[in-house]
């Protein structure tokens, strides 16, 4: 009996107990690499079938079984925070580890940069960048928030930029990133304006105004805007920007560094580099790319500028950004060698990636449909301005007054019934009536079927019946 087989009868049995049927098909792994993927919403028959493309089709059990290390009693609707990696991926990480532990130098010194090369080639051409040289390799994108922002503040050390030049970022960025701002930026003479974006919004023009006003702030007073942080896609609220529309708009005036972050941009919306036009971009590979944690990129568009090092120094120094970035020390590098292998497993579904882009765009779109109609509440952006991700208003009558609040109820959900999912805390605006205060960001992936929505569903409808407010968190 193959590994294959043995995961798809312990998949089966999972899937039995938890009754969750998959509404999407998926070939198992193999050793031919030309099969793919067909999805569908509709429920099909256990036995495979051929289409007249010579498309293959098999048992749902197969998905189940890529993801059966997951849980098979929590509806994870939170694929956002740490994605999640298929067991075929997983398998090849490993072996990658092992052969590190079996001989350590000759893996060092023959076979981990030929395989970190390759990761890196196979993200340029994901993202359409000019040259291999301009992608570097990292454990995370609050890493490539580091590279820039140190590079920010040499500038600022060197007097290339002035003591009281700005700094402009949305209100919404990342926590890290914001500290990663504070620490290099803040403390090197530099002032930080973050742009306030109304929420919910409901058009990209929002967006593109208030960024426009930040950057007028950032001009008063004779100052320069040296550094732009721009979201991709914001983490909480998660709201799709129009980053391109932004970085030109940094461009025509005169802004020295465009940085975006896109924690969760690669394998949830299209990454053009090119098109997007900014000097740096990064993203994480272990959130939307099915890689294991942690592994991410940072697009470097002119990657020979001075003062442009990792801010673990180790022995690659000076050779610049990429290379320095390939050996940070002795560590475990594996999660960055099976980029290729998560590439494998994308492409075997039908479109590859945009396939499941598409895919998730699609079914998250419609999760988030049938809660607000069946909670009575709202979104928080359209959706063509969400991708994998959408943010769900909360009943009004639950009381979610804080973060605190929040956070509370997130850990109800998941302790009581056994749902995960990020809660958003919305402050109220002055003069507003009855306002919806709590949003769930809820994910899609592969994995996910409609129960998993449908407990979320269930859990706050039992929550509302039973007079439940956040105020018992206060007792």
């Amino acid at each position: 009996m193959t590994l294959d087989n043995i995961f798809i009868l312990l998949a089966g049995f999972l899937t039995l107990l938890t009754h969750q049927p998959l509404p999407y098909t998926i070939t198992p792994l193999s050793h031919h690499h030309n099969t793919t993927v067909t999805m569908s919403s509709n429920n099909l028959s256990d036995h495979h079938s051929d289409d007249q493309n010579g498309t293959t089709t098999l048992t749902p059990l197969t998905i189940r079984s890529e993801f059966s290390h997951h849980s098979p009693i929590i509806a994870r609707i939170n694929n956002g925070s740490f994605g999640s990696v298929p067991d075929s991926v997983i398998l090849s990480q490993r072996r990658y580890h092992l052969r590190f532990l079996q001989q350590p130098d000759d893996f060092y010194l023959n076979h981990l940069k030929p395989s970190i090369l390759r990761s890196r080639d196979v993200i340029k051409t994901l993202i359409n960048a000019n040259h291999v040289n301009e992608i570097s390799i990292i454990d995370n994108a609050t890493t490539g928030a580091a590279i820039v922002l140190q590079h920010v503040k040499w500038s600022f050390f060197d007097n290339k930029f002035n003591s009281g030049d700005t700094a402009v970022m949305l209100h919404y960025a990342y926590g890290a990133v914001k500290k990663s701002v504070q620490a290099y930026v803040t403390r090197s003479g530099g002032d930080v304006i973050e742009v306030k974006m109304p929420y919910p919004v409901y058009s990209n023009d929002e967006i593109i105004k208030a960024f426009r006003n930040g950057l007028n702030l950032g001009k008063m007073n004779n100052r320069k805007v040296r550094l732009a942080v721009i979201d991709h896609i914001t983490s909480m609220p998660s709201v799709v920007i129009p980053v391109k529309e932004l970085v030109q708009m940094c461009r025509d005036e005169g802004v020295d560094c465009i940085f975006v972050d896109a924690a969760h941009a690669i394998g949830s919306i299209e990454v053009d580099v090119q098109d997007i036009g900014a000097d740096f971009y990064t993203s994480n590979l272990h959130k939307w790319m099915f890689c294991p944690p942690s592994v991410a990129f940072l697009h470097c568009r002119n990657p020979e500028m001075s003062n442009l090092h990792h801010p673990v120094v180790s022995h690659e120094y000076g050779n610049g950004i990429a290379i320095e970035s390939s050996w940070v020390g002795t560590r475990d590098y594996s999660a960055q060698l099976v980029v290729p292998d998560a590439l494998e497993f994308v492409n075997r579904f039908e479109n590859g990636i945009d396939g499941i882009r598409k895919w998730n765009h699609e079914k998250v779109g419609e999760m988030a449909e049938m809660l607000v109609e069946a909670w009575g509440t709202n979104l928080g952006t359209p959706l063509d301005m969400c991708a994998s991700m959408a943010m769900v208003g909360l009943p009004v009558c639950l009381g979610i007054g804080s973060e605190s609040d929040a956070l509370k109820l997130r850990k109800h959900l998941r302790d009581c019934f056994m749902v995960e999912v990020p809660i958003y805390y919305r402050q109220p605006v002055d003069g507003e009536v009855d306002p919806v205060t709590g949003y769930a960001r809820i994910s899609h992936q592969i994995y996910n079927t409609v129960d998993d929505y449908y407990r979320f569903r269930d859990a706050v409808c039992s929550l509302v019946s039973s007079g439940f407010t956040c105020k018992v968190f206060q007792d």
